[in-house]
């Protein structure tokens, strides 16, 4: 069984995937209530309805 961790990086990557751009990519997110932050420590999954991070990207 998947936690919901995986099941956040699952849909976020499937979404990367599909992409034919970053540009892309980060607007299907958003359409799951999902964005891409940057930081000094890497990527985060962050969630757009609570503005808090989710789980790190690690890809």
């Amino acid at each position: 069984m998947m936690t919901d961790i995986e099941t956040i990086r699952d849909v976020v990557m499937r979404e990367r995937r599909m992409a034919v751009s970053e540009r892309e990519w980060k607007h299907r997110l958003r359409g799951y209530g999902y964005a891409i932050r940057d930081t000094e420590a890497g990527a985060f999954v962050t969630s757009l309805v609570r503005g808090e991070d989710l789980c790190p990207l690690g890809v």
